[in-house]
């Protein structure tokens, strides 16, 4: 067994060695029940030392031109030569035990895909009200949080990676398209909560909560409009870190 960890990163020189740190020493996991993994970091049209970082990190680094977090996690799966893939945010911690966790849910054989549920680094009351909210709809409804997906590599290929027409939501899109596939070949798409996946509140200090709702809200109401329109999800390509 062999598993792809892929990591989209643009504009992540802050965050990414520490990342990169966490999740080569959780590796090890995989290396108990005697598997294979890679790393590889997509360089998703950075302008400064991302990519130089990630080498650095022990990663394989592979470019992706076009600015959009589904096109880089689909160029990483391109190059992928694992079974499983494992996308990872260039913003998030993940632990041994996290991975160890996948690593059962993949040897039952009864899983296709799954997530995990996420806890912010930091101490914001109201963030953490709307993540714990956010854990409980992706435990209830299956709903993979894009900080942590991980499935099998040749049903990620079936249903056609993630829609490049979204600029986010992309995850959501896949989950749906991943459920149904789970549906029709008798297996299931899971949410592990057991050892959380500890991600950055950059976003709660770098955007007001005024400019937060107001996407949330747009892609509410106009889901298509705002989700495949790179100004209107600004939180995620506008670089601020």
């Amino acid at each position: 067994m062999k598993i792809s960890i892929i990591i989209p990163a643009f504009n992540e020189e802050r965050l990414l060695g520490g990342t990169l740190a966490r999740v080569q020493s959780a590796r090890v996991a995989f290396g108990q029940f005697a598997w294979e993994s890679e790393l590889i970091v997509c360089d998703n049209n950075s302008t400064d030392r991302t990519a130089e970082i990630a080498r650095a990190g022990g990663a394989t680094v592979v470019s992706e031109p076009v600015n959009q977090i589904a096109r880089a996690r689909n160029r990483g799966a391109e190059v992928a030569t694992g079974d499983w893939l494992l996308f990872i945010d260039a913003d998030s911690h993940p632990s041994a035990a996290l991975f160890a966790e996948v690593a059962e849910q993949i040897q039952a054989g009864h899983c296709l895909a799954g997530g995990c549920t996420v806890r912010l680094e930091d101490g914001y009351p109201l963030a953490n009200f709307f993540t714990g909210f956010w854990n409980f709809l992706s435990r209830s409804q299956r709903l993979l949080a894009g900080s942590f997906i991980f499935c099998e590599t040749a049903a990620f290929r079936k249903i056609g990676g993630f829609n490049n027409e979204l600029f986010a939501g992309e995850e959501l899109d896949l989950s749906k398209r991943l459920r149904q596939l789970a549906r029709e070949m008798g297996c299931e798409v899971v949410i592990l909560h057991r050892h959380p996946l500890v991600t950055s509140a950059r976003k709660v200090r770098l955007y007001s909560l005024r400019e937060l709702l107001w996407f949330f809200l747009r892609a509410a109401f106009n889901q298509k409009g705002t989700l495949t329109n790179r100004t209107s999800c600004h939180p995620w390509y506008d670089g601020r870190r």
